[in-house]
Protein backbone atom coordinates (compact mmCIF):
# COMPACT_ATOMS: atom_id res chain seq x y z
CA UNK A 1 0.00 0.00 0.00
CA UNK A 2 2.86 2.30 0.28
CA UNK A 3 5.86 2.45 -2.09
CA UNK A 4 9.09 1.79 -1.13
CA UNK A 5 11.33 3.74 -3.69
CA UNK A 6 15.39 2.13 -3.73
CA UNK A 7 17.10 5.60 -4.14
CA UNK A 8 16.48 9.19 -4.39
CA UNK A 9 16.00 9.81 -7.74
CA UNK A 10 13.58 6.99 -7.85
CA UNK A 11 12.18 8.86 -4.82
CA UNK A 12 11.59 12.23 -7.05
CA UNK A 13 8.28 11.65 -7.95
CA UNK A 14 7.36 12.47 -4.44
CA UNK A 15 10.19 14.43 -3.49
CA UNK A 16 9.60 17.26 -6.24
CA UNK A 17 7.06 19.70 -5.80
CA UNK A 18 4.81 21.54 -7.96
CA UNK A 19 3.06 24.47 -7.49
CA UNK A 20 0.73 24.52 -4.66
CA UNK A 21 -1.65 21.54 -5.04
CA UNK A 22 -4.94 22.40 -3.62
CA UNK A 23 -4.81 25.02 -6.51
CA UNK A 24 -3.29 23.37 -9.06
CA UNK A 25 -4.91 19.77 -9.18
CA UNK A 26 -8.31 20.02 -9.21
CA UNK A 27 -10.15 16.77 -9.21
CA UNK A 28 -13.02 16.65 -11.60
CA UNK A 29 -15.48 16.45 -8.67
CA UNK A 30 -14.93 19.67 -7.38
CA UNK A 31 -14.85 20.92 -11.30
CA UNK A 32 -18.86 18.89 -11.39
CA UNK A 33 -19.91 20.45 -8.60
CA UNK A 34 -18.84 23.74 -9.64
CA UNK A 35 -20.70 23.90 -12.43
CA UNK A 36 -23.84 22.62 -10.99
CA UNK A 37 -23.82 25.76 -8.29
CA UNK A 38 -22.73 28.13 -10.96
CA UNK A 39 -25.00 26.51 -13.77
CA UNK A 40 -21.36 26.58 -15.98
CA UNK A 41 -18.09 25.31 -15.55
CA UNK A 42 -15.57 27.21 -14.37
CA UNK A 43 -12.19 27.34 -12.74
CA UNK A 44 -11.70 27.73 -8.77
CA UNK A 45 -10.83 31.15 -9.19
CA UNK A 46 -13.55 32.32 -11.96
CA UNK A 47 -15.81 30.37 -9.18
CA UNK A 48 -14.26 32.23 -5.85
CA UNK A 49 -13.85 35.68 -7.89
CA UNK A 50 -17.88 35.65 -8.48
CA UNK A 51 -18.11 35.12 -5.35
CA UNK A 52 -16.19 37.42 -3.57
CA UNK A 53 -17.68 40.05 -5.97
CA UNK A 54 -21.46 39.53 -5.15
CA UNK A 55 -20.35 39.58 -1.19
CA UNK A 56 -18.91 42.81 -1.56
CA UNK A 57 -21.72 44.12 -3.52
CA UNK A 58 -24.98 42.87 -2.03
CA UNK A 59 -23.67 41.90 1.96
CA UNK A 60 -25.37 39.85 4.17
CA UNK A 61 -28.26 38.39 1.52
CA UNK A 62 -25.00 37.49 -0.86
CA UNK A 63 -23.70 35.38 2.03
CA UNK A 64 -27.68 33.65 2.68
CA UNK A 65 -28.16 32.76 -0.63
CA UNK A 66 -24.60 31.02 -1.59
CA UNK A 67 -24.85 29.40 1.67
CA UNK A 68 -27.74 27.82 0.69
CA UNK A 69 -26.84 26.84 -2.98
CA UNK A 70 -23.28 25.38 -1.91
CA UNK A 71 -23.81 24.12 1.54
CA UNK A 72 -27.56 23.32 1.35
CA UNK A 73 -28.08 24.92 4.66
CA UNK A 74 -30.67 27.78 5.54
CA UNK A 75 -29.59 30.65 7.13
CA UNK A 76 -31.69 33.72 8.54
CA UNK A 77 -28.55 34.80 10.31
CA UNK A 78 -24.58 34.57 10.61
CA UNK A 79 -23.45 35.06 13.77
CA UNK A 80 -23.79 32.57 16.26
CA UNK A 81 -24.88 33.93 20.13
CA UNK A 82 -22.20 33.30 22.98
CA UNK A 83 -25.10 31.26 25.15
CA UNK A 84 -24.71 28.56 22.12
CA UNK A 85 -21.04 28.28 22.53
CA UNK A 86 -21.47 28.02 26.47
CA UNK A 87 -24.42 25.48 25.55
CA UNK A 88 -21.46 23.72 23.87
CA UNK A 89 -19.19 23.71 26.02
CA UNK A 90 -20.99 22.60 29.33
CA UNK A 91 -22.34 19.72 27.24
CA UNK A 92 -18.45 18.16 26.50
CA UNK A 93 -17.56 15.42 28.09
CA UNK A 94 -15.38 16.49 31.00
CA UNK A 95 -12.58 14.71 30.29
CA UNK A 96 -12.47 16.60 26.57
CA UNK A 97 -13.56 19.89 28.32
CA UNK A 98 -10.37 19.15 30.37
CA UNK A 99 -8.53 18.74 27.64
CA UNK A 100 -8.83 22.02 25.65
CA UNK A 101 -8.44 23.92 28.76
CA UNK A 102 -4.99 22.48 29.11
CA UNK A 103 -4.28 22.34 25.58
CA UNK A 104 -5.33 26.34 25.55
CA UNK A 105 -3.25 26.95 28.59
CA UNK A 106 -0.06 25.20 26.79
CA UNK A 107 -0.43 27.36 23.62
CA UNK A 108 -0.48 30.44 25.54
CA UNK A 109 2.24 29.81 28.31
CA UNK A 110 4.36 29.10 25.02
CA UNK A 111 3.38 32.34 22.94
CA UNK A 112 3.94 34.24 26.38
CA UNK A 113 7.66 33.49 26.06
CA UNK A 114 7.50 34.70 22.32
CA UNK A 115 9.55 38.43 23.04
CA UNK A 116 7.65 41.61 21.27
CA UNK A 117 10.14 43.84 21.22
CA UNK A 118 9.88 47.69 21.24
CA UNK A 119 13.60 49.49 21.10
CA UNK A 120 14.84 53.08 20.73
CA UNK A 121 18.14 54.22 20.30
CA UNK A 122 19.70 57.75 21.14
CA UNK A 123 22.83 56.83 19.28
CA UNK A 124 22.16 57.90 16.02
CA UNK A 125 21.21 61.49 16.53
CA UNK A 126 17.85 61.64 18.29
CA UNK A 127 15.81 58.79 18.89
CA UNK A 128 15.03 56.22 16.30
CA UNK A 129 12.97 52.97 16.81
CA UNK A 130 10.42 50.61 16.46
CA UNK A 131 6.91 49.79 18.12
CA UNK A 132 4.93 46.88 17.62
CA UNK A 133 1.52 47.35 17.74
CA UNK A 134 -1.15 44.25 17.92
CA UNK A 135 -3.89 44.67 14.91
CA UNK A 136 -7.10 45.55 16.09
CA UNK A 137 -9.55 43.06 14.83
CA UNK A 138 -8.23 39.81 13.23
CA UNK A 139 -10.55 37.05 11.37
CA UNK A 140 -9.47 33.10 12.15
CA UNK A 141 -11.40 30.39 9.71
CA UNK A 142 -11.47 27.25 11.04
CA UNK A 143 -12.11 24.33 9.33
CA UNK A 144 -15.66 22.53 9.34
CA UNK A 145 -16.44 19.61 6.84
CA UNK A 146 -15.97 15.75 7.70
CA UNK A 147 -13.88 16.18 10.62
CA UNK A 148 -14.22 19.57 12.54
CA UNK A 149 -11.05 20.96 13.81
CA UNK A 150 -11.67 23.03 17.55
CA UNK A 151 -7.61 22.34 17.83
CA UNK A 152 -6.85 24.90 14.78
CA UNK A 153 -9.61 27.71 16.63
CA UNK A 154 -6.99 27.25 19.68
CA UNK A 155 -3.98 27.35 17.54
CA UNK A 156 -5.03 30.18 15.65
CA UNK A 157 -7.31 32.37 18.64
CA UNK A 158 -4.86 32.17 21.74
CA UNK A 159 -1.83 33.69 20.29
CA UNK A 160 -3.71 36.70 19.05
CA UNK A 161 -5.13 36.97 22.03
CA UNK A 162 -1.43 36.65 23.99
CA UNK A 163 -0.48 39.57 21.38
CA UNK A 164 -3.28 41.84 22.15
CA UNK A 165 -5.61 41.65 19.59
CA UNK A 166 -8.10 43.68 20.09
CA UNK A 167 -11.12 41.53 18.88
CA UNK A 168 -11.20 38.20 17.24
CA UNK A 169 -13.81 36.91 14.83
CA UNK A 170 -14.06 33.10 14.01
CA UNK A 171 -16.21 31.98 11.08
CA UNK A 172 -16.55 28.06 10.69
CA UNK A 173 -19.05 26.38 8.47
CA UNK A 174 -22.49 25.48 9.71
CA UNK A 175 -23.93 21.40 9.65
CA UNK A 176 -26.33 20.94 7.49
CA UNK A 177 -28.85 19.54 9.65
CA UNK A 178 -28.19 21.70 12.66
CA UNK A 179 -27.53 25.09 10.89
CA UNK A 180 -24.84 25.64 13.33
CA UNK A 181 -20.96 25.15 13.55
CA UNK A 182 -19.73 22.05 15.44
CA UNK A 183 -20.47 21.85 18.94
CA UNK A 184 -16.57 21.02 19.41
CA UNK A 185 -15.45 24.25 17.47
CA UNK A 186 -18.19 26.17 19.45
CA UNK A 187 -16.89 24.68 23.03
CA UNK A 188 -12.90 25.87 21.70
CA UNK A 189 -14.56 29.42 21.06
CA UNK A 190 -15.81 29.76 24.59
CA UNK A 191 -12.30 28.21 25.96
CA UNK A 192 -10.10 30.47 23.89
CA UNK A 193 -12.30 33.49 24.85
CA UNK A 194 -12.66 34.64 21.60
CA UNK A 195 -15.00 37.28 20.66
CA UNK A 196 -17.90 36.86 18.02
CA UNK A 197 -18.55 33.63 15.39
CA UNK A 198 -20.16 33.14 12.43
CA UNK A 199 -21.65 30.39 10.43
CA UNK A 200 -19.86 30.85 7.32
CA UNK A 201 -17.23 28.33 5.67
CA UNK A 202 -14.69 28.95 2.50
CA UNK A 203 -14.36 31.53 0.31
CA UNK A 204 -17.67 33.25 1.83
CA UNK A 205 -16.45 33.30 4.95
CA UNK A 206 -13.00 34.81 3.63
CA UNK A 207 -14.81 37.26 1.53
CA UNK A 208 -17.16 38.62 4.69
CA UNK A 209 -14.21 38.44 6.78
CA UNK A 210 -12.56 40.87 3.80
CA UNK A 211 -15.19 43.32 2.70
CA UNK A 212 -17.07 43.17 6.41
CA UNK A 213 -21.02 42.61 5.61
CA UNK A 214 -24.34 43.89 7.25
CA UNK A 215 -23.72 41.47 9.84
CA UNK A 216 -19.62 40.50 10.19
CA UNK A 217 -17.37 42.90 10.98
CA UNK A 218 -13.97 43.62 8.29
CA UNK A 219 -11.18 42.14 9.68
CA UNK A 220 -7.13 43.62 9.42
CA UNK A 221 -6.12 40.12 8.53
CA UNK A 222 -7.42 36.81 7.95
CA UNK A 223 -5.53 33.71 9.68
CA UNK A 224 -5.99 29.81 9.03
CA UNK A 225 -5.88 26.82 6.79
CA UNK A 226 -8.31 25.90 4.90
CA UNK A 227 -9.72 23.61 1.59
CA UNK A 228 -9.26 24.56 -2.10
CA UNK A 229 -11.89 27.71 -2.10
CA UNK A 230 -10.50 28.91 1.46
CA UNK A 231 -7.14 28.94 -0.05
CA UNK A 232 -8.15 30.35 -3.13
CA UNK A 233 -10.42 33.03 -2.00
CA UNK A 234 -7.02 34.13 0.71
CA UNK A 235 -5.08 34.53 -2.53
CA UNK A 236 -7.69 37.01 -3.95
CA UNK A 237 -7.81 39.55 -0.57
CA UNK A 238 -4.37 39.69 -0.14
CA UNK A 239 -3.67 43.44 -0.27
CA UNK A 240 -7.30 44.10 1.10
CA UNK A 241 -6.55 42.08 4.25
CA UNK A 242 -3.38 41.04 5.74
CA UNK A 243 -2.82 36.75 5.72
CA UNK A 244 -0.53 34.71 7.78
CA UNK A 245 -0.17 32.50 4.57
CA UNK A 246 -1.81 30.52 1.69
CA UNK A 247 -1.60 26.89 2.87
CA UNK A 248 -2.25 23.13 1.33
CA UNK A 249 -2.84 19.96 2.12
CA UNK A 250 -0.96 18.79 5.40
CA UNK A 251 2.70 16.83 5.18
CA UNK A 252 4.84 15.19 7.07
CA UNK A 253 8.41 14.07 6.79
CA UNK A 254 9.76 11.66 8.93
CA UNK A 255 13.59 10.69 8.76
CA UNK A 256 14.60 7.84 11.05
CA UNK A 257 17.28 5.13 11.37
CA UNK A 258 17.61 1.98 13.02
CA UNK A 259 17.14 2.94 16.15
CA UNK A 260 13.54 4.10 15.21
CA UNK A 261 10.28 2.09 16.22
CA UNK A 262 8.67 1.20 13.27
CA UNK A 263 5.32 0.56 14.95
CA UNK A 264 5.31 4.44 15.90
CA UNK A 265 7.07 5.76 12.63
CA UNK A 266 4.16 4.48 10.99
CA UNK A 267 1.45 5.06 13.07
CA UNK A 268 3.07 8.84 12.57
CA UNK A 269 2.82 8.23 8.83
CA UNK A 270 -0.68 7.50 9.10
CA UNK A 271 -2.32 9.65 11.07
CA UNK A 272 -1.00 12.76 8.35
CA UNK A 273 -2.23 10.36 5.58
CA UNK A 274 -5.79 10.54 7.30
CA UNK A 275 -6.22 14.11 6.91
CA UNK A 276 -6.74 14.50 3.39
CA UNK A 277 -6.26 12.80 -0.06
CA UNK A 278 -3.76 15.41 -1.23
CA UNK A 279 -1.89 15.48 2.12
CA UNK A 280 1.68 14.05 1.63
CA UNK A 281 3.51 11.70 4.37
CA UNK A 282 6.89 10.76 3.51
CA UNK A 283 9.54 8.32 5.42
CA UNK A 284 13.30 8.95 4.48
CA UNK A 285 15.60 6.41 5.52
CA UNK A 286 19.06 4.29 5.03
CA UNK A 287 17.93 1.32 6.46
CA UNK A 288 15.91 -1.00 4.48
CA UNK A 289 15.38 -3.52 7.53
CA UNK A 290 12.89 -0.13 8.78
CA UNK A 291 11.93 0.53 5.57
CA UNK A 292 10.11 -3.08 5.39
CA UNK A 293 9.09 -2.82 8.97
CA UNK A 294 7.40 0.53 8.59
CA UNK A 295 5.40 -0.89 5.11
CA UNK A 296 4.05 -4.01 7.07
CA UNK A 297 3.20 -1.82 9.97
CA UNK A 298 1.14 0.95 7.81
CA UNK A 299 -0.69 -2.10 6.11
CA UNK A 300 -1.64 -3.90 9.43
CA UNK A 301 -2.34 -0.89 11.36
CA UNK A 302 -4.48 0.91 8.01
CA UNK A 303 -7.16 -1.97 8.39
CA UNK A 304 -8.31 -0.31 12.01
CA UNK A 305 -8.89 2.89 11.32
CA UNK A 306 -12.23 4.65 9.88
CA UNK A 307 -10.32 6.79 7.34
CA UNK A 308 -8.93 3.99 5.33
CA UNK A 309 -10.15 4.99 2.16
CA UNK A 310 -8.00 8.55 2.51
CA UNK A 311 -4.89 7.05 3.77
CA UNK A 312 -4.80 5.03 0.73
CA UNK A 313 -5.52 7.36 -1.25
CA UNK A 314 -2.59 9.99 0.10
CA UNK A 315 0.01 7.12 0.42
CA UNK A 316 -0.92 5.98 -3.24
CA UNK A 317 -0.53 9.91 -4.12
CA UNK A 318 2.10 11.30 -2.72
CA UNK A 319 3.16 9.27 0.17
CA UNK A 320 6.30 6.36 0.51
CA UNK A 321 9.04 5.36 1.70
CA UNK A 322 12.68 6.35 0.50
CA UNK A 323 16.01 4.56 0.90
CA UNK A 324 18.85 7.03 1.00
CA UNK A 325 22.58 6.46 1.38
CA UNK A 326 23.25 7.48 4.22
CA UNK A 327 21.20 9.51 7.28
CA UNK A 328 22.81 12.76 6.04
CA UNK A 329 21.06 12.67 2.54
CA UNK A 330 18.08 12.12 4.66
CA UNK A 331 18.46 15.01 6.60
CA UNK A 332 19.19 17.10 3.53
CA UNK A 333 16.46 15.45 1.14
CA UNK A 334 13.89 16.52 4.03
CA UNK A 335 15.64 20.01 4.42
CA UNK A 336 15.16 20.58 0.27
CA UNK A 337 11.30 19.46 0.60
CA UNK A 338 10.86 22.33 3.65
CA UNK A 339 8.13 20.17 5.04
CA UNK A 340 5.63 21.23 7.23
CA UNK A 341 6.51 18.76 9.81
CA UNK A 342 9.76 17.49 10.15
CA UNK A 343 10.18 14.78 12.10
CA UNK A 344 13.84 13.31 13.68
CA UNK A 345 13.23 9.27 14.85
CA UNK A 346 17.00 8.69 14.85
CA UNK A 347 19.42 7.93 18.02
CA UNK A 348 21.24 11.48 18.54
CA UNK A 349 18.30 14.00 17.02
CA UNK A 350 19.75 16.90 18.49
CA UNK A 351 22.87 16.62 16.13
CA UNK A 352 20.80 17.23 13.18
CA UNK A 353 18.71 20.01 14.14
CA UNK A 354 21.42 22.80 13.39
CA UNK A 355 21.27 21.34 9.45
CA UNK A 356 17.72 21.94 9.39
CA UNK A 357 17.15 25.20 7.78
CA UNK A 358 13.21 24.70 6.15
CA UNK A 359 10.30 23.18 8.07
CA UNK A 360 7.48 24.60 9.60
CA UNK A 361 8.35 22.78 12.50
CA UNK A 362 11.11 19.89 14.06
CA UNK A 363 9.87 17.21 16.12
CA UNK A 364 13.15 16.12 18.30
CA UNK A 365 13.42 12.42 18.95
CA UNK A 366 10.02 9.61 19.16
CA UNK A 367 8.75 11.11 22.35
CA UNK A 368 7.89 14.33 20.70
CA UNK A 369 5.69 12.68 17.84
CA UNK A 370 3.50 15.32 15.65
CA UNK A 371 0.51 14.12 16.96
CA UNK A 372 1.25 16.27 20.14
CA UNK A 373 2.20 19.41 18.19
CA UNK A 374 -1.03 18.62 16.79
CA UNK A 375 -2.53 19.45 19.35
CA UNK A 376 -1.42 19.80 22.85
CA UNK A 377 3.09 20.47 22.71
CA UNK A 378 2.19 24.22 22.61
CA UNK A 379 3.34 26.01 19.27
CA UNK A 380 0.98 26.33 17.33
CA UNK A 381 0.00 23.76 14.50
CA UNK A 382 -0.85 26.24 11.68
CA UNK A 383 2.23 25.96 9.81
CA UNK A 384 3.59 26.48 6.23
CA UNK A 385 2.96 23.78 3.67
CA UNK A 386 3.52 23.60 0.20
CA UNK A 387 7.24 24.20 0.18
CA UNK A 388 6.52 27.53 1.82
CA UNK A 389 8.53 26.58 5.15
CA UNK A 390 11.68 28.09 2.39
CA UNK A 391 10.39 31.23 3.55
CA UNK A 392 7.71 31.46 5.67
CA UNK A 393 6.97 29.90 9.73
CA UNK A 394 4.26 28.86 11.78
CA UNK A 395 1.61 31.53 13.08
CA UNK A 396 3.03 33.21 16.10
CA UNK A 397 2.32 36.34 17.70
CA UNK A 398 4.23 38.54 15.93
CA UNK A 399 1.77 37.60 13.12
CA UNK A 400 -0.96 39.61 14.82
CA UNK A 401 1.48 42.65 15.54
CA UNK A 402 2.68 45.36 13.31
CA UNK A 403 5.69 47.31 12.62
CA UNK A 404 5.70 51.12 13.35
CA UNK A 405 8.99 53.21 12.68
CA UNK A 406 9.83 56.16 15.36
CA UNK A 407 12.00 59.00 13.69
CA UNK A 408 12.66 61.49 16.17
CA UNK A 409 16.25 63.27 14.81
CA UNK A 410 17.68 66.26 16.66
CA UNK A 411 17.92 69.50 14.78
CA UNK A 412 22.24 69.22 14.17
CA UNK A 413 21.56 65.00 13.06
CA UNK A 414 18.73 66.59 10.31
CA UNK A 415 20.61 69.21 9.14
CA UNK A 416 23.67 66.98 8.98
CA UNK A 417 21.99 64.17 7.13
CA UNK A 418 19.59 66.97 4.72
CA UNK A 419 22.40 67.52 1.98
CA UNK A 420 22.83 63.67 1.09
CA UNK A 421 19.11 63.01 1.31
CA UNK A 422 19.02 66.08 -1.51
CA UNK A 423 21.83 64.48 -3.34
CA UNK A 424 20.27 61.14 -3.80
CA UNK A 425 16.81 63.28 -4.75
CA UNK A 426 18.40 64.75 -7.11
CA UNK A 427 19.84 61.71 -8.61
CA UNK A 428 15.72 60.63 -8.38
CA UNK A 429 14.87 63.94 -10.57
CA UNK A 430 12.37 64.24 -7.27
CA UNK A 431 13.01 68.18 -6.97
CA UNK A 432 10.33 68.67 -4.33
CA UNK A 433 12.11 66.04 -1.87
CA UNK A 434 15.50 68.23 -3.04
CA UNK A 435 13.97 71.11 -1.97
CA UNK A 436 12.33 70.02 1.44
CA UNK A 437 16.05 68.92 2.24
CA UNK A 438 17.99 72.20 0.96
CA UNK A 439 15.02 74.35 3.27
CA UNK A 440 16.52 72.75 6.18
CA UNK A 441 20.17 73.44 5.63
CA UNK A 442 20.31 77.07 3.78
CA UNK A 443 16.11 78.30 4.71
CA UNK A 444 15.69 78.78 0.95
CA UNK A 445 14.75 76.96 -2.72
Amino acid sequence: MITIYDNPTAGARILTRRTMRTVDDVPEVVLASIARVFGEPLTPEAAVARLLADVRARGDPALFEWTKRIDGVTIAGVEIPRAAWEVAYESLDLALRSALERSAVRIRDFHARQPIPNWTTGEMGGTLGQRLVPLERIGLYVPGGSAPLPSSLLMGAVPARVAGVDEIVVCTPADRESGLPSPLTLAAAYVAGVDRVFALGGALAVAAMAFGTESVPRVDKVVGAGGLFTTVAKRQVYGIVGLDGLYGPTETVVVADDSADPVWVAADLLAQAEHDALATAILLTPSRALAEAVRAEVTRQTGALNRANIIEASLAGQGGIVLTPDLATAVRLADQFAPEHLCLSVAEPEAWVGSIRNAGGIFIGEHSFEVLGDYVAGPSHIMPTGGTARFNGPVNVLDFVKVINIIGLDAETARTLAADAAMIASAESLSAHAAAARQRTVGEL
